[in-house]
């Protein structure tokens, strides 16, 4: 995985990469133990550790306000066990939020107002964010600023009032079945295909995929272990089909068997998001497919549709593709309902043939 720390230099900011160094159950290597959790490889320093001291280098390096207490809060996020994209995250907005006040002639953050927390906002809106993105900086902050009043920091007032960014509940983006096809046809590669094809029959995230290793691996049971996963950190089991378990064996045939990772990129790490998504974006241009806006999620989004159009239920498809609320699982029944669909044609269908019975008349003397 990448880890990132954040620049920010007149409103914008910059990334620094760090690269850190299964019964049919496939044998990993026994050279080295597996690590505790993926976001920390063996050999490596502590990467939240790593993030925090380059998070604060920048503040000393741009001269920003609040140092201090921004180092409370990012080793507190640590000591509850944020992750280390939790901990970058965060930062980068508080950066941001403290360059906006630099820019303003503001270097104490103790006084700071709701209108200047009001007026940042505005400013990330103008800056042509989107609201999901802004909606992100605003959460981070009242995190921070509640930390902040709660020490006696800051005044109550900043946060009186909560601010909420509307954001819009928009459908899940399905690849359509003929795009499948034509997307599958192109891909060469035997570790590309493989990766594509547990993509679509797992339902799997990408950051998933990427940081699974030989260990999750249960070819005799078409299964794979997530021990945690990467949004919510709650484990589940995940199946392939047939035909995604053929292209993960042939992978599996010609990869190096020292490497844990399941798909490794330079010196056996685990492949990174960019290289997967170039890949993708590739793939797509080769069948001609590129000016449909298809992301490596759309892959995600497919499996969970084409899981219900085949029938399955709301509850299994909810633990297959691990949200805490079924809420979340239903937007795909608003996306594909066959019968909804079936419904509304039969009922269209008695209404072009002029079957419906009575009239409607409104009495015009009602006020």
């Amino acid at each position: 995985m990448n880890l990132e720390s954040i620049s920010v230099e007149n409103g914008k900011y910059h990334r620094f990469f760090i690269r850190p160094e299964s019964d049919e159950r496939i044998q990993s290597p026994p050279s080295r133990n597996r690590p505790d959790s993926p976001l920390e490889p063996l050999g490596q320093p502590n990467a939240k550790r790593l993030i925090i001291d380059k998070a604060l280098q920048h503040l000393s390096d741009q001269g920003l306000s609040g140092q201090a207490y921004v180092k409370q809060y990012l080793c507190d996020l640590q000591r509850r066990n944020c992750r280390p994209n939790t901990i970058r995250n965060n930062f980068q907005s508080i950066s941001l939020f403290l360059n906006f006040l630099k820019n303003r002639g503001r270097n104490n953050l103790e006084t700071i107002t709701r209108e200047e927390f009001s007026a940042f906002i505005e400013h990330e809106q103008d800056r042509g964010l989107k609201p999901r993105s802004v909606s992100t900086r605003l959460r981070a902050l009242n995190a921070f600023f509640n930390y902040l009043i709660e020490r006696e920091v800051i005044h109550p007032d900043v946060l009186k009032r909560r601010m909420r960014i509307k954001i819009p509940d928009s459908l899940p983006r399905a690849i359509e079945p003929e795009d499948i096809k034509g997307l599958l046809a192109v891909i060469e590669t035997t570790r590309d295909r493989a990766m594509t094809l547990v993509l679509l029959r797992t339902g799997m995230r990408i950051g998933e995929l990427l940081h699974t290793t030989v260990a999750d691996l249960n070819l005799r049971e078409k299964r794979i272990e997530i021990v945690e996963a990467q949004k919510n950190r709650v484990g589940r089991v995940v199946y392939m089909s047939d035909d995604a378990l053929r292209a993960l064996r042939n992978w599996l045939t010609c990869r190096n068997p020292q490497h844990h990772a399941v798909f490794y990129g330079h010196r056996g790490q685990p492949l990174c998001y960019e290289a997967a998504r170039a890949r993708f974006t590739r793939y797509l241009e080769k069948a001609g497919l590129s000016h449909k806006g298809y992301t490596l999620h759309c892959l995600r989004h497919t499996f969970a549709s084409e899981l219900l159009n085949a029938g399955m239920r709301l509850e299994c498809l909810q633990q297959l593709l691990g949200h805490s609320s079924i809420e979340m699982t239903r937007r795909y029944a608003r996306l594909t309902d066959n019968t909804r669909k079936e419904e509304y044609f039969r009922a269209m269908a008695i209404i072009e043939r002029g079957e419906i019975n009575g009239h409607y008349r409104c009495n015009y003397q009602l006020s």
